[in-house]
């Protein structure tokens, strides 16, 4: 019998790479610095330090630890762990099948602005430009109407680039896509944060930035806000981890791996906050308007503020405008080549078919939902309520659903530790059972509190109550179903080619050992 052997990255550089491809994304660049800004400034980096080393890196490595050990995509990694918690996987990918029709269009907004900031073509007034002129937005949310070519010809080769790096497989095309990708953009991004601090006004925004609320940290919500961010900003919770640590060799340090990827996250974080208000001081102080004015995140702060700086600069805006959309789509493509990936590898695993024609088949199916809906008027709507429903109620609750089950239901800990100190040069101590066991679900829950009031209190932007079941609960709620229900469907062929698999691979590494 010819067994079917797992795909292997060629070095654990390149799975470095690609990790931390996966983990800074949009979010780093327009998130992470007004998260900052608004929950005590420099004083925010105690909290994001302590929620990284207590949280962020040991959920990290506990999906280093699933994906590495069991050797397959979230479901079936999952199942091998405990039988029940495949559900939890599909659900994964479900989330990631959301995530990506969505994400792909910010990344082919960010190509058109990459050729727009050339002569700054978004005029005098760059929101109306943004919302009007580029994506011509509906009146109303809910319709699918109209399409806006402007936005799909970039989008189809978005996705065009994203399937042919995925057909190419883990080590020619994920590993050699990052390892031209990431250099790429710490490059882009440095050169833009070195002409971001010439600028006047740069260290206004730098002190607004960086200047202690020692207050702050009395604030619980200052906690919960720095727990937020690093489970958002990791690429934890929706199975990218266990799905790249399921290629890595037998013998791979998965500690040090997790500890690299990490602090790379988190100090790419902390040069976009460098860059970000270095450019929103010299705004400030050229319309003479205070920094909390001006500062924002997401899509205003993307396409609405930084066209407002890049038009005002006196010279180089140009090259600024370019750095700065140029950035967005590589640290955009990197994250979505990640998420497309575990969609990939869950019905490769599963079903037994080979890589391109899964690739064609799935990556296909999420490329046409993404073409099909959000280059029309009403996509920005669906975006919008996509983006919050599914990171509230997928990302965060499927992590705290997943600690749950492994560390109280289950009591697999014990035995995944002793995978990654087998492996590792660094040893697991108690802290990692009692942070995974306790700290981090805990605040998990709390997240979940805090947000479900908020939500229940009042409708998320103000959207009409009838779109939200629709778009937002509807999409939450509907990614847990789809994983319960595909957990239940017996796929015997697929079960026993993924059994032969690992049981290959547990032998090469019985051999190792």
């Amino acid at each position: 019998m010819v067994r079917h052997t797992r795909e292997q990255w060629g070095t654990r550089a390149g799975f470095l790479m690609a990790a931390i491809g996966s983990a800074v994304g949009l979010g780093n660049i327009w998130r992470f610095p007004y998260i900052a800004y608004d929950n005590g400034g420099g004083a925010f980096l105690v909290p994001y330090l302590v929620a990284l080393l207590t949280a962020g890196i040991p959920l990290l490595i506990l999906e280093y630890a699933v994906g590495h050990r069991f050797r397959s995509s979230p479901p079936l990694a999952y199942r091998r762990l405990w039988r029940p918690a495949e559900a939890i996987g599909w659900w994964q990918v479900a989330i990631c099948f959301v995530i990506a029709v969505y994400y792909a269009v910010i990344i082919a907004w960010a190509i058109r602005y990459t050729f727009f900031s050339v002569g700054q073509r978004w005029g005098e007034d760059p929101d109306a430009f943004f919302f009007v002129d580029f994506l011509r937005i509906g009146d109303a949310p809910g319709m699918v109407s109209g399409y806006v070519s402007g936005v799909a010809w970039p989008l189809i080769a978005v996705w065009a680039l994203v399937l042919g790096v995925l057909a190419l497989g883990i080590r020619n095309g994920v590993e050699k896509a990052n390892r031209v990708f990431i250099p790429l953009l710490v490059a882009l991004f440095l050169i833009m944060v070195i002409q971001a601090l010439t600028l006047d006004g740069a260290a206004t925004g730098l002190d607004a930035l960086f200047t202690p609320d020692w207050g702050a940290m009395a604030d619980g919500g200052v906690w919960i806000a720095a727990y937020g961010q690093i489970f958002f900003s990791l690429s934890v919770g929706f199975g990218i981890m266990v799905t790249y640590a399921s290629y890595l060799r037998p013998r791979t340090d998965l500690t040090g791996s997790g500890l690299v990827a990490g602090f790379a996250n988190s100090s790419f974080e902390i040069l976009a906050g460098i860059g970000v208000f270095a450019a929103l001081g010299f705004m400030a102080t050229r319309t003479g308007a205070a920094v909390d004015e001006v500062a924002t995140s997401g899509l205003g702060l993307a396409f609405v503020a930084f066209p407002q700086i890049i038009s005002s600069l006196p010279v180089g805006a140009d090259l600024f405008g370019v750095l700065f959309f140029a950035s967005l789509v590589v640290a955009g493509l990197s994250s979505l080549i990640s998420i497309v990936q575990v969609i990939v590898s869950a019905v490769h695993d599963r079903t037994g078919l080979g890589r391109v024609p899964t690739v064609l088949l799935v990556g296909g199916a999420t490329a046409l939902a993404s073409i099909l809906l959000f280059p029309t008027h009403g996509g920005l709507f669906f975006l919008d309520v996509f983006d919050h429903f599914i990171n509230q109620y997928g990302i965060a609750l499927a992590a705290l659903v997943l600690i749950v089950a492994v560390s109280w239901i289950a009591r697999r800990l014990p035995m995944l530790q002793r995978h990654v100190d087998a492996v590792s040069s660094v040893k697991l101590g108690l802290w990692w059972r009692l942070t995974l066991g306790a700290l981090t679900p805990v605040l998990l829950g709390l997240m979940m509190w805090d947000s479900l009031r908020a939500e229940l209190a009042q409708n998320y932007g103000d959207y009409p109550t009838g779109f939200l079941l629709a778009a937002g609960w509807g999409v939450a709620l509907g990614a847990i179903v789809f994983g319960v229900v595909v957990s239940l469907v017996p796929w015997r062929t697929a079960d026993a080619l993924a059994a032969r698999d690992f049981e290959a691979a547990s032998h090469g590494t019985e051999g190792e050992r």
